[in-house]
């Protein structure tokens, strides 16, 4: 059973006064300290809204970042080609689902690295749309076959093209936003009904602490104008590019993706904008950055409470893992921080599933096995339902002491949807399990994704591929029309 959208929220490791003081830090910071802004595109529709502007930096009263908070949408829609693809995100509503950008990925036999290509990218939007329990498509990989002037709509078309979920993804260039934005308008029937119904969404990061670049900030100001919904998430890294403990973390991720709010609502008041974190912490041994920490759970999960204080709809950042290889260490550490922030209500998860590596590479086999974690998470969400029917008195009572439930027809009704039922674990006997060939999780993943490979795949309209294919440039494997 797919399970998303489920209200989230009963783990809390802020309480209501932490997250105050957060805030109250956070406003003096953009009082007192400032943001540095690089473009000039963002710079002028700072100083015109009249923040104080000296030497790129850019100071704003807390009335007004409160003020602009306040014009962005407290809930966003994300659509896929199917209705029951679409995601609602808001309050403390759950979803999870790749991401990326990874360089990499690892060959599931030999366990070899080599450079991810477009086809690779094809072939994982092809497996997450047969994974029920990964909710939507983040890109996660970079084609290394494709030149960097066409990056952009080929990733977005590979992801178009090969699930019905939702495609959320970066964007390396201005031509490319522009037709990746076509193409979407393409795909959903006319540029109006792309911003009624969004098929697509953009990714574009400050850089911590305190700034927005040239380039992203000239991106998120042709975004916003397009009214397209826009994640804006940060990346402090405890240590290296925010102090190290977790609270003043979580200073700086709020600053820095409130800013990017702040300028979208300046730019467009109403933009689809979805506060975000990608927050972690250094290995600080040599300050290398890492994705397993448990810190980066709790990181993730107290910013969703901050999401939930300003009413912003909130893309945090859990599930990854720092180990090579699909083992048990690639098992804990993705459990432990998707689970803090799914149970923390976060709305849209992203790198649940597939990375690791410091998020350098994808396996196949670990989307399968991610799907199996995310299955159990949702099911942690949606908690025990305690009712009447429930509590099951009147069956206790009939069936009395030393007696049994398994022929009852309470248990035949409630056995598959009160309990999460697994497609990949292993729960047979030990002889059962050997007498099938001894397949570790790793073994029994690959056979899954091999499964789904050599079945028949989604695909758009060849009508709709035909005009793409004619209206958008750079587009590969044009004559690759699906029948």
């Amino acid at each position: 059973m797919n399970k998303k959208g489920l209200e989230g929220g009963r783990y809390k490791p802020l309480n209501e006064g932490d997250i105050v003081q957060i805030h109250n830090t956070a406003m003096r910071v953009f009082e007192e300290v400032g943001v540095q802004v690089n473009s000039e595109r963002a710079l002028k529709v700072f100083h015109d809204a009249g923040a104080r502007v000296e030497d790129r930096i850019v100071k704003i009263p807390q009335d007004m970042v409160m003020e602009l908070v306040t014009k962005a949408p407290s809930e966003v829609t994300l659509y896929g080609r199917k209705p029951e693809h679409n995601l609602n995100l808001g309050d403390a509503r759950v979803h999870a689902g790749t991401g990326g950008t990874a360089l990499n990925i690892i060959d599931g036999t030999t366990g070899e690295r080599r450079s991810a290509t477009l086809q690779d990218l094809k072939n994982i939007a092809k497996i997450v749309d047969n994974l029920n329990n990964i909710h939507f498509f983040l890109l996660p990989t970079y084609p290394s076959d494709v030149e960097t002037g066409s990056v952009d709509v080929n990733r977005f078309f590979a992801g178009l093209d090969n699930t019905s979920k939702h495609i959320m993804g970066g964007v390396y260039t201005h031509d490319g936003i522009r037709n990746v934005l076509r193409m979407a308008e393409i795909i959903a029937g006319s540029p109006e009904h792309l911003r009624q119904e969004p098929v697509i969404s953009i990714i574009l990061c400050a850089i911590s602490p305190l700034m927005i670049d040239k380039e992203y900030g000239d991106m998120i100001v042709t975004v916003a104008e397009a009214g397209i919904p826009v994640a804006l998430p940060a990346e402090p890294l405890c240590g290296s590019t925010s102090p190290v403990t977790l609270a003043s973390n979580i200073v700086i991720q709020t600053v820095d993706s409130l800013a990017e709010v702040c300028l979208t609502q300046l730019v467009n008041p109403g933009t689809p904008a979805i506060f975000g974190s990608v927050a972690s912490s250094n290995d600080f041994r040599d300050l290398k950055y890492i994705t397993g920490c448990i810190e980066m759970g709790l990181l993730n999960t107290a910013s969703a409470q901050m999401a939930q204080f300003y009413k912003l709809p909130y893309y945090a950042t859990a599930g990854m893992s720092d180990s090579k290889v699909v083992d048990a260490q690639c098992g804990y550490e993705s459990a432990l921080t998707v689970l803090l922030c799914a149970l923390g209500g976060a709305n849209y998860i992203h790198d649940a599933a597939g990375l690791m590596d410091f998020a350098l590479s994808v396996s196949l086999e670990k989307y399968v096995v991610d799907n199996e974690i995310l299955g159990m998470v949702m099911r942690a969400v949606e908690g025990i339902e305690v009712n009447e029917n429930t509590l099951a008195f009147d069956l206790i009572k009939e069936v009395g002491p030393a007696g049994h439930f398994v022929h009852a027809k309470h248990t035949r009704k409630h056995m598959r949807t009160e309990h999460y039922q697994p497609t990949l674990s292993d729960r047979e006997h030990l002889t059962d399990w050997q007498n099938a060939g001894k397949q570790d999780t790793a073994a029994r993943a690959k056979a899954r994704v091999e499964e789904i490979l050599a079945a028949p795949g989604y695909h758009l309209p060849d009508d709709v591929r035909q005009k793409i294919f004619t209206d958008i440039p750079g587009i590969i494997d044009k004559e690759q029309i699906c029948s």
